[in-house]
């Protein structure tokens, strides 16, 4: 019989199906486990069931890049079902980051606090914006403050977001950029504001020219000339 320091694995599933209640309540919940071996593409990952399960390496790799994975790294995945038609454990580590990544983004949400995404793809009226593991929609009204035409150089680097909206039922978060580019402004006017002073000589560029003057952005205000 295995000793309390050294336990086995059937100690190790008998101490897992104890904390979770069996092992049909394994589904549903992000746990720990070992990978035990590579296959190819796939880790084959021990979560202490009956049997073990495959995960694709790539869940393991940011975007563009190569998994770091190696036999005996610990790592956290869902487990979607206890055993599929093959009798293996069907596990996933993209549910596990989008399951961590709610966590993190709803005590964010709910101190109205900035959070980092990286806009990775265009959909149907605006953009996919990926939150460490959590799909955000961005409307095309909230990628800046004026209108876009190319989105090309904004994507695929981090940058900070405001949530607008999440539903965690339904899947759904909305952020913006806009509102931050907008907060961001509002310190910078707050600040030259202060510093501008009478017969001051400053630098602008002209935005627009009509027929009782011209425009002029002093570094995030107005001036008419």
């Amino acid at each position: 019989m295995a000793s309390s320091a050294n336990p086995t694995r059937d100690d190790f599933a008998a101490m897992l199906e104890q904390t979770l209640g069996g092992a049909d309540s394994f589904e549903g919940h992000v746990v720990w486990g070992t990978v035990t071996a590579i296959e190819n593409d796939l880790a084959v990952i021990d979560v202490g069931l009956k049997s073990e399960g495959r995960v694709p390496l790539r869940e393991f790799a940011a975007p563009g890049q190569k998994a770091e994975l190696k036999v005996g790294d610990e790592v956290q995945v869902y487990v979607d079902r206890v055993e599929n038609a093959n009798g293996e454990a069907m596990l996933s580590r993209d549910r596990a980051r989008r399951e961590a990544a709610w966590d993190k983004l709803e005590a964010e949400f709910a101190k109205s606090a900035r959070v980092e995404g990286v806009i990775f793809g265009r959909v149907k009226g605006g953009f996919t914006v990926d939150l460490n593991g959590a799909v955000a929609f961005l409307p095309g009204s909230q990628v800046d403050i004026r209108p876009v035409r190319d989105v090309t150089p904004l994507m695929d680097i981090p940058q900070p977001f405001q949530i607008l909206k999440m539903d965690r039922k339904r899947g759904n978060i909305v952020v913006s950029r806009r509102a931050v580019l907008e907060e961001t402004r509002a310190e910078q006017r707050s600040g030259l504001i202060q510093s501008l002073h009478e017969g001051q000589v400053i630098d602008g560029v002209v935005k627009n020219i009509t027929d009782y003057g011209a425009f002029v952005d002093l570094g995030g205000i107005d001036g008419l000339l």
